[in-house]
Order: structure tokens, then C-alpha cells, then sequence
């Protein structure tokens, strides 16, 4: 089976301290048009989050690690995760998952993105405990859908047979399962957490909390969190909505309409030039009013006074 193994210096672990548990989901990448058009998604089959006291050294190393953690587009298909200590059992490999179907899938593109998470066949383990397993499940499955203009989904499912630190249980979504084992310690299960909002959806098929003891191989304790099955995602952001009506067929637009008003008694005119050769003006000398009215006026009394001295000079031709 294919694995990932994380080694981590007791010098880097002391120095970071101990690390609770991300409970914010994964960063996640889009595929990527200007203006954050697309939409996010991310999975992860596995993240722990765990403290681990050991008994020879007054110290807490944090074990932070991830199996099959994507964002979107990629997929990813290991089925085994070990992460190496030191000072912890012989500085060997420790087995934290083994599963016979581990599978984490992120899509995202303008229209929708999703994410979908399967894990068959698995068992858990922590460090100080080889061979007793945490939990087994038999199947976990969690999906995040998030389509553009629609209600984001989550769902998660856990299937099967659940078996914590040796004893089978029967999980209630009505709140937390406890499992406790005398000399061993206690792990708390709550199961299929779903979250949405308007734009984003979130779904953990099975959260546990740890506290152990198992006083074996120079581990004195571990407490945290692990998680099973993440997906996650966020809704594409689509063009901002037009607030401009769309104008009707048949009917002037608004650029078409000019408005003048007169001095005459009529008001104000309004109207469109529709004859061949006319223009937004045609219409000005209707109002009584414009910017040749003062030459015009003009005109017409020079015409009306060079009328009358001629009707003058032609009546007195007559009388002589």
C-alpha cells in the first residue's frame, strides 16, 4: 500500500509547541479567472490533530498531520498514512491509518464546485497503542456541492460497523458517543457534521476526541482531535446583476427623446425628428422660441419699413 511518512525533529516539535486541531477548512485554490469567477472546493480523507506526552521527558510533542488532503481540481488515492516521532515507540514508524479505499476528489470551474471524500475498510491508531486500533469503520463517505445560483448541499454518512478501542458502538446523531476502557482511556465520536450558508458548504463524516493513557512504549498520554472524511466548498460568484430595464421593442429609446421648453403658450414640446433630412431641431420654431428669433424679428421690421416708404413715394407720384 502506498504511505506518506512525516518525520519530526524533537527540536522543531518543541519549538512550535502544542497544536490543537484546524478546525477551518483546508486553503483551497481555484482554477483561476481574473475576478475570482470560479468556484473553491477542497477534501481531506484524514487530519489529527494530537498532543503526545512521553514518560521519559517532562515534554508534549504535537502530531499534525493529513492523508489525501486536495483543492481543487486533483484527486488523490493513498490508503495508508505513518508518522514518525522521535522518542516515540523505538523512533519507529507509527501507523495512524490503514484503509483498503482512501479517496479525496475536488472539482471547480465557473459553474460548479464539489468535493467528495470515501474511506472503506479503515483503522485508526495513535501513538502508545499498535495493537489495539482507536477506531475501525467500515465506510465514511462526505460530498460538499456548491452550484452557482443554487443552494449549496452538504452531506456525510457513516456505513457499517464502528468499532472504538476494541468494543463495537452504535453511533446517535443525537450527540456525542462515549467509549472509556479501564487503564486505556476514552475516545468521544459524533458523527455526519454538516454546515451551510448561502454560498458555502462544509461536511465531516466523524469527528473524535481523544484521552488516552496508555502508558506504553514512552507514551504517557495523547489528547486531540481527529477528523475523518472533509469536503468543502464554495459557490462560483457570477456577474453582478444589471439594474437597467430592457427597452421594448417598438418604442423610443431615451436618447431618441428631446425635450425643449418655449416661451410661447404652448410649453414644452417633445417630439422626434421622423421626416427625411430632419434633425432633434426640426421642431424649435413650433415653440416660439430659439437662437435666430432676434434676427428674424429684425428682418421683418427692415422689410415692413422699407414697405412702407415705398407705398409713401408711390402715393405722392400719383397726387402730383
Amino acid at each position: 500500500m502506498n504511505s506518506n511518512t512525516f518525520r519530526m525533529p524533537a527540536a522543531v516539535l518543541l519549538a512550535t509547541g502544542a497544536v490543537a486541531l484546524l478546525t477551518a477548512p483546508p486553503a483551497s485554490a481555484t482554477a483561476g479567472t481574473p475576478g475570482g469567477a470560479e468556484g473553491k472546493a477542497g477534501a481531506v480523507v484524514l487530519r489529527t490533530g494530537l498532543d503526545v506526552g512521553l514518560l521519559n521527558k517532562t515534554v508534549h510533542l504535537p502530531m499534525k498531520a493529513t492523508l489525501n488532503e486536495v483543492s481543487a481540481p486533483a484527486t488523490a488515492e493513498k490508503t495508508a498514512l505513518t508518522v514518525t516521532l522521535d522518542g516515540v515507540e523505538g523512533n519507529k514508524p507509527v501507523s495512524v491509518l490503514n484503509a483498503t479505499v482512501a479517496t479525496s476528489k475536488a472539482t471547480a470551474d465557473k459553474n460548479a464546485a464539489a468535493a467528495e471524500v470515501n474511506l472503506a475498510k479503515a483503522r485508526v491508531h495513535v501513538p502508545g497503542l499498535p495493537l489495539l486500533s482507536l477506531i475501525e469503520v467500515e465506510k465514511v463517505t462526505s460530498k460538499a456541492v456548491c452550484e452557482a445560483g443554487k443552494k449549496p448541499v452538504a452531506s456525510a454518512n457513516v456505513l457499517g460497523t464502528v468499532t472504538a478501542l476494541g468494543k463495537k458502538v452504535t453511533l446517535s446523531a443525537g450527540g456525542p458517543t462515549k467509549v472509556e476502557v479501564p487503564g486505556v482511556g476514552m475516545v468521544s465520536m459524533e458523527l455526519s457534521g454538516t454546515e451551510t450558508t448561502s454560498s458555502t458548504a462544509a461536511a465531516a463524516a466523524l469527528r473524535l476526541k481523544v484521552a488516552v493513557n496508555p502508558l506504553n512504549l514512552n507514551v504517557a498520554q495523547v489528547d486531540g482531535e481527529i477528523v475523518l472524511a472533509e469536503a468543502h466548498c464554495e459557490s462560483p460568484k457570477g456577474p453582478a446583476p444589471t439594474t437597467k430595464a430592457p427597452e421594448q421593442p417598438g418604442q423610443p429609446g431615451q436618447s431618441d427623446i428631446k425635450t425643449q421648453t418655449g416661451t410661447g403658450t404652448g410649453g414644452a414640446t417633445t417630439g422626434s425628428g421622423t421626416g427625411s433630412g430632419s434633425t432633434p431641431d426640426a421642431n424649435l420654431a413650433e415653440t416660439g422660441g430659439g437662437s435666430l428669433t432676434p434676427f428674424i424679428t429684425g428682418g421683418a421690421l427692415t422689410l415692413l419699413a422699407l414697405g412702407g416708404g415705398a407705398l409713401f413715394l408711390t402715393r405722392r407720384g400719383r397726387a402730383q
